[in-house]
């Protein structure tokens, strides 16, 4: 199976997406004589290989659908799932903060279904890897058939094991711990990640916060941020162009930071790490 943005035409093989009336969608992967039984109909996946993206094509009860390429929101939206995942509001940020690009090497624990693990293996490309860690083998499992699905599995590397024996790669780029006892791990991470990389965490109470915060400096981190992201949709009838009427608001928090080496203990250096948490603050 493959997944990804490129091509102008459906291939057996290929990850796609169904769009239908009230937007209701599916994403399957393409195989030659199957077919897609839906409640609008059943679809002949012969009848979508070969076509040009964006085609409207039709069940055998003539309901519409349109054919195209799933995006890696849908996909994360989509996927199977036995835990809470990532929205993608919360993904694209924390890619952005943790400088994840191609060739990088990055850790996250834990796996859980596998939404972060998808984005990150997406991220660092071909070239880069991405080492997951979570100590609940079924959750893990999941992680695995999830990446498996999307043609990303080969970018990772699945551990099972408990982090707070350490992690086993030294130097990588980028840290990110979705657990709910980050504050007992800074060391562990301390460790793993290079000189000035980046780590990032996500946390749903204030109270785990303020640990957190406490471990970080306790561990010589600095350039420490806290922050959520709000995210809401608008009807997009021209005629009635509002607000939607729910919305997802709080998922998290968001924390960052970065491990800076020992200094000195001068007054210069204590002026300049209070100047750059008054800064981190205010931002």
């Amino acid at each position: 199976m493959t997944w990804s943005l490129h091509g102008t035409h459906a291939r057996e093989g290929d990850l796609v997406e169904l769009v239908g009336l009230s937007h209701k969608y599916f994403i399957f992967e393409l195989k030659a004589d199957s077919t897609l039984h839906t409640h609008r109909g059943v679809i002949a996946h012969n009848d979508l290989i070969g076509k040009p993206w964006g085609s409207q094509v039709f069940s055998h009860l003539g309901s519409p659908f349109f054919l195209l390429q799933p995006s890696l929101g849908d996909v994360i939206r989509e996927m199977p799932r036995n835990s809470q995942i990532l929205y993608p509001k919360d993904i694209g940020f924390i890619l952005i903060q943790l400088g994840v690009g191609n060739g990088h090497y990055v850790i996250e624990a834990g796996s859980g279904s596998g939404a972060m693990t998808t984005a990150l293996a997406y991220a660092v490309g071909s070239s880069g890897k991405v080492i997951s860690y979570d100590n609940r083998p079924d959750l893990q499992r999941v992680a695995v058939k999830n990446l498996e699905r999307t043609g990303l599995i080969d970018r990772v590397v699945f551990k099972t094991r408990d982090i707070g024996e350490g992690f086993e790669e030294t130097d990588v780029d980028a840290i990110f711990l979705d657990v709910p006892n980050p504050y007992d791990y800074i060391a562990q991470v301390r460790q793993a990640l290079k000189p000035g990389g980046f780590f990032g965490c996500i946390l749903p109470t204030v109270n785990q916060i303020e640990k957190l915060l406490i471990a970080l400096h306790q561990h010589k981190f600095a350039f420490l941020d806290v922050c959520e992201l709000l995210l809401r949709y608008y009807k997009s009838d021209p005629l009635r162009f509002r607000p939607v009427d729910r919305m997802v608001a709080h998922t998290g928090f968001l924390i960052f930071a970065r491990p800076i080496l020992p200094v000195t203990d001068t007054s210069e250096t204590i002026s300049l790490l209070d100047e750059i948490e008054q800064g981190s603050s205010a931002a």
